[in-house]
């Protein structure tokens, strides 16, 4: 081959790869999300069409997950000290109120004012919990509910009593029938215990939280395990946030085996957010699909039945509640979620700033006391019910709930916990606390 037809040659081939590069580029973006695969799965089919429609283009979206909110705002914050200008990843999407505050208090948020006519259609706050962030540095897309589902086939037939409240859940005879998540794992797990501590206050509210995880039969990493130890009769009573039950109870023939209840004693509906991360390497696009998730398209997704020809595919649809007030009426009976901005139950005025101002310490404090001992609180437990005397029972009950700090120590703490030393030092000290108080608990009894 001749010297000009081999440079010929490689204009061509050079050419080709540059034209066939082109052609097949496709846009990207990078999601973390703790929410399940029905929710992925639904966004990334009803983004991908609404992005074609607008660009013309075709987008690949990548989903991550460390296994749960809690693992997943972890994952940022390492990922943030490794790399202060951006982690390769666009958006969170999924989690409480609670968790978006504290990024972007860090700073690791980008803020992204939505269209004004798409901003007017929400409220700002719900029962006095932010929909949005005043900075627009994040939005709650979905809203959510935490209760406790049951079998009710199971239930009926073991005689076992019924739970409408929190409080229900620490009755001697539910010990090893209730199901619960790590909050170190799971972002919904911990908005449930942060609940009732913000509806009973610190003390009582531990109290609680103690009598209870002496009846759960073992703490699962995520609370998506939840629901289906629940219709398993693997447990009887399950904590857990609302679309959860809703979904399990959607693919059940018999509707009322599996049942699910909002304790009146301290009930929260919260925002469930999204936000595009401090350097983000699809700003753009970022922008595009949290306009997409807030549009009313993106909405309906979470209430419509996967019949639906605007709804989900999934069976049994995604079962949340829309953000947007006006959808309700708007669609009618078409929705199969009840329109929360018209409930008539009660929340007690949950403060998110609080929640967030002592995360990592509850999560932890929990940990060390009530999940990596459980065997020892359990043992502990049976131990103070078998006995007749009931001065004794009372005594043991008191020890078994002592606590190592305050309220405003836990909150002071978290200021300095991304110390690891501090913190591994705490969890030492929690932990011998524990057994200490679990033998002297079993010792007040005799």
């Amino acid at each position: 081959m001749s010297r000009h037809l081999k440079v010929g040659f490689c204009l061509v081939l050079t050419l080709f790869f540059v034209t066939f590069s082109v052609q097949t580029a496709q846009d990207k973006l990078v999601i973390i999300s703790p929410h399940w695969e029905g929710i992925e799965q639904e966004f990334n089919r009803g983004f991908e069409s609404w992005y074609k429609e607008q660009t013309g283009r075709t987008i690949k979206m990548d989903w991550l997950d460390q296994g749960g909110t809690s693992s997943d705002i972890r994952f940022i914050e390492a990922e943030y000290k490794r790399l202060k200008d951006g982690i390769n990843i666009d958006l969170l999407f999924g989690g409480g109120t609670d968790a978006f505050m504290k990024l972007a208090e860090m700073g690791f948020l980008e803020a992204y004012k939505l269209p004004e006519k798409q901003l007017m259609g929400l409220p700002t706050d719900m029962n006095g919990i932010p929909v949005y962030d005043s900075q627009y540095r994040w939005y709650g897309a979905a809203l959510s509910s935490f209760g406790v589902m049951h079998n009710e086939a199971l239930r009926s037939r073991l005689r076992l009593p019924r739970v409408s409240n929190w409080k229900d859940l620490t009755n001697p005879r539910l010990i090893g029938r209730v199901g619960a998540a790590d909050p170190r794992e799971s972002g919904s797990a911990h908005m449930i215990y942060e609940i009732i501590l913000q509806g009973y206050g610190w003390q009582d509210g531990f109290s609680i939280l103690t009598q209870l995880a002496a009846n759960v039969r073992g703490f699962s990493a995520g609370s998506n395990a939840i629901p289906k130890d629940v219709v398993a009769g693997q447990v009887i009573y399950g904590m857990a946030i609302d679309f959860y039950a809703y979904g399990a109870i959607a693919q059940q023939s018999d509707p009322n085996k599996i049942q699910y209840t909002l304790p009146p004693d301290a009930t929260v509906i919260a925002p469930d957010s999204i936000a595009i991360l401090k350097g983000a390497p699809n700003k753009k696009i970022a922008e595009m699909f949290v306009t997409y998730v807030m549009s009313k398209a993106g909405q309906k997704l979470w209430l419509l039945r996967d019949t639906d020809p605007e709804g989900p595919k999934i069976k049994g649809g995604l079962n949340r509640a829309s953000v947007l007030p006006s959808l309700y009426d708007e669609l009618g009976d078409r929705s199969v979620v009840s329109n929360p901005f018209e409930s008539t139950l009660t929340p007690i005025q949950y403060d998110p700033v609080k929640g967030s101002s002592r995360t990592k310490v509850l999560n932890d404090l929990m940990g060390a006391l009530l999940i990596d001992q459980h065997k020892e609180l359990v043992k502990t437990w049976r131990a103070i019910h078998k006995s007749k005397n009931e001065d004794k029972r009372n005594k043991a009950i008191s020890i078994l709930c002592e606590l190592p700090l305050t309220e405003s120590e836990a909150v002071k703490l978290e200021e300095k916990f991304n110390d690891n030393v501090l913190r591994n030092k705490k969890l030492k000290e929690w932990s011998k606390f524990a057994s200490n108080k679990y033998r002297k608990a079993r010792k007040a009894l005799k």
